[in-house]
């Protein structure tokens, strides 16, 4: 599990938005909330966007986390698998929450890559993997490596 970023300078704004968005970054309640991340977003995307063009155009931290995933899987028994959601862009925890299911496991390890506990990140990256597991119906022995 980790933030995500855009994955391209046009992904900019709606990432921001994502991000802006959650109840755990802006703690109002949704009709405030919404409209407030839109405005927050259309304001720094234009920034944010000449920041991520300095990077090629794309936040390295979904490439990065794939790399860890890879690197955990060959360490592990064939019999484990790792898969990857970001908090507010692609591959979304809807995404990983699917794929997970699909597969199948007998319990499931959530690793939040965050460098510290905190509710705007690893508390909120983990509640989304349970309201979304809830909602797709993953079933399953889950734990949490909080830090």
């Amino acid at each position: 599990m980790n933030l995500g970023g855009p994955d391209s300078l046009a992904a900019v704004r709606p990432f921001l938005y994502n991000l802006f968005s959650d109840p755990a970054i802006i703690r109002l309640a949704a009709p405030l909330r919404l409209p407030l991340a839109w405005v927050i977003a259309a304001r720094r995307a234009r920034t944010a966007r000449g920041i991520y063009g300095q990077l090629g155009g794309t936040s390295p931290l979904l490439a990065n986390t794939e790399a860890q995933a890879q690197a955990l899987e060959a360490e592990l028994d064939a019999e484990y698998r790792c898969f990857v959601a970001m908090r507010y862009w692609h591959p979304l925890t809807a995404a990983a929450v699917g794929a997970v299911k699909a597969w199948q496991p007998d319990e499931i390890v959530l690793l939040p890559l965050y460098p510290q506990f905190s509710s705007t990140t690893t508390a909120s990256s983990l509640e989304a993997w349970r309201c979304e597991a809830m909602r797709q119906g993953l079933r399953g022995k889950t734990r949490a490596i909080r830090s």
